[in-house]
């Protein structure tokens, strides 16, 4: 198998971003398993891509923060190389709420997560990869969501926004990025069967939905984890600026 140089899969403790990164390792990727909290995690996808003859490294950092951002990257160089490819999938939803019960700490704190987080990955990923300033190339995807379209009413209408921004930022830095060998798309998945609507507080959520969406059904990680390894690959070498969604119809 070909190498194919580094990956910084951020958030990649579990559910998506962990198959993200351990398919990614089957692909040639030599990948920087990003997580905030979850070591236990994090060092389980690690052990799953070595014992399959891969190369990864578990790295903490909260992309939030920019000396976090800063040492991620430096650390995912020092430990397997130059970054040419970088997927901005950590993100928070802040909760199941209405927004007249929104608190002002939890929109800042979504925000802060997944729009800030993948604006700091984002920027260093650009400044290591674009030809202008001496890089090889490469490229980003970034994780949006359905919410971004659909707006996530009586739910999540302030994680929606987020991934609004999301959406934005990866048209805009395509158009800016472009010329200097660098891709940047979003994918945006519908409902998947995660973890994430447990830790929300409805671990029903994906039956309770799924009879609304046409194919009957909530998406999977691994159907995720494919189409984000598509926009990385060379066979989407004219894809930029997209946002390709998810969702079985929906």
């Amino acid at each position: 198998m070909e190498p194919q140089g580094t990956l910084i899969v951020t958030g990649a403790s579990r559910g998506i971003g962990a198959a993200i990164a351990t398919l990614a390792a089957t692909r040639g990727y030599s990948v920087a398993v990003n997580y905030s909290r979850d070591q236990s995690g994090a060092e389980s996808v690690i052990r799953g891509i070595i014992s399959q003859g891969g190369r990864a490294r578990a790295i903490p950092a909260d992309v939030g923060i920019e000396h976090d951002v800063l040492r991620l990257f430096s650390e995912a160089e020092a430990w397997l190389g130059p970054v040419r490819a970088l997927v901005n999938n950590a993100g928070i939803t802040g909760g199941f709420t209405r927004v007249e019960n929104l608190t002002t700490a939890a929109i800042e704190e979504v925000f802060r997560v997944n729009v800030l987080g993948t604006m700091l990955c984002a920027r260093e990923a650009v400044r290591r990869m674009s030809t202008a300033r001496g890089g090889a190339g490469g490229a980003i995807v970034n994780i949006s969501s359905l919410a971004a379209r659909t707006g996530g009413s009586g739910e999540w209408v302030h994680y929606a926004a987020s991934k609004g921004a999301v959406d934005t930022f990866t048209m805009g830095l395509a158009r800016e990025v472009g010329a200097e060998g660098i891709r940047v798309n979003a994918v945006a998945p519908g409902l998947i069967e995660t973890g994430l609507h447990a830790a929300n507080g409805e671990p029903g959520r994906p039956q309770r939905i799924a009879p609304s969406i046409p194919m009957r059904r909530a998406g999977t990680v691994s159907e995720i984890a494919e189409a984000v390894l598509w926009m990385l690959s060379p066979a989407a070498s004219y894809v930029t600026g997209s946002i390709l969604e998810i969702g079985g119809g929906r």
